[in-house]
């Protein structure tokens, strides 16, 4: 098979196109190398899925139609996974704008690009950040995403929307997965997760947001790439949830990452953020009926195989910059 894969340097777009190329296929991989966290990690990525000779890269803005549009002088593509984004719920409040061009006019684009190509399988990186703060646990994929909390969910919904018109009037099989705070080895450091571990592994203050009693399903990033890759297989249109399966509180997160590392954390508590959801837990009931998946991490060990990684590696994440 032949992928093109957006955002391809980005965290899930290197593990997703990892897997893809050791199976012998081939991918057209875009990302712009954007500055929205340390590109030294999206070079590092793209350097070592570069060894792989069935990989090609293109340095493209997806925001920008007729560079898009050039695409189609790629023969025979068979699915478009896109997971090109501006990811953040803070993030998106102080730049709505970014938000709408690059998750919104990028994924119109890219459907332009799949009508005019012929591509009949497409695969949107959608976000729970889209059901709000719902309240109803755990959640199932027919709640409603009528309130979301940010821009950056806004912008998904919309994404989400343009990706069913594409399918109802050109018949594009469609696939949208809303992914449930995804973590591991090579991640973004904007990401909680992320910034823990190299916090406490420095000596250094985390920020806890509230009294630490909210809730995430954590999910790990090689489960969420045999997601993706799943997904290009469907005939149709579907939305699925993709959560690890089990809600962790940020204290008991805490906990874990403390007792892998046999470090104490330095804990600075500020008051939780508005734009947060307080607790989130995918029903993914449906995902593992329609498309056989199932998460094979559970948080204690997806730590322990990101900590690993973090400990491998050392003398690298040392020169990352965090993003807040």
């Amino acid at each position: 098979m032949k992928y093109l894969i957006t955002g391809v340097a980005g965290f899930i777009g290197y593990h997703t196109a990892k897997r893809i190329l050791e199976s012998n296929n081939e991918i057209i991989g875009i990302d712009n190398i954007n500055d929205f966290y340390d590109v030294n990690l999206k070079n590092a990525r793209l350097k070592e899925l570069s060894k792989h000779t069935n990989f090609h890269f293109h340095n493209i803005d997806l925001t920008n139609k007729s560079n898009v549009l050039n695409l189609k002088n790629e023969n025979n593509i068979t699915a478009v996974i896109h997971l090109a984004a501006y990811a953040g719920v803070r993030t998106s409040l102080s730049d709505p704008w970014a938000y709408q061009e690059n998750n919104v006019i990028a994924t119109l684009n890219l459907l332009e690009l799949c009508k005019i190509s012929k591509i009949n399988n497409f695969t949107l990186a959608s976000t729970s950040s889209v059901y709000g703060d719902n309240k109803t646990l755990p959640t199932t994929e027919k709640v409603p995403t009528s309130n979301p909390l940010s821009p950056y969910a806004a912008s998904k919904i919309s994404a989400e929307l343009l990706s069913y018109n594409y399918h109802y009037h050109y018949g594009i099989n469609t696939a949208i997965l809303r992914f449930f705070t995804v973590y591991g080895p090579f991640g973004r450091p904007d990401m909680v997760i992320f910034k823990f571990i190299k916090l406490i592994l420095e000596n250094k203050p985390i920020t806890m947001y509230g009294d630490g009693k909210s809730s995430r399903d954590y999910t790990y990033v090689t489960d969420v790439s045999d997601a993706l890759i799943a997904s290009t297989k469907l005939n149709g249109y579907e939305i699925f949830n993709v959560g690890g399966g089990d809600a962790t509180t940020l204290n008991n997160l805490v906990n874990i990452i403390e007792s892998f590392l046999n470090k104490k954390a330095i804990i600075k508590k500020i008051p939780r953020d508005p734009s947060d959801v307080e607790h989130s837990l995918a029903d993914i009931t449906k995902i593992s009926e329609k498309l056989n998946w199932q998460p094979m991490y559970n948080i204690e060990k997806g730590v322990r195989e990101t900590g690993k990684w973090f400990l491998d590696n050392l003398k690298f994440i040392s020169s990352i910059n965090l993003k807040d």
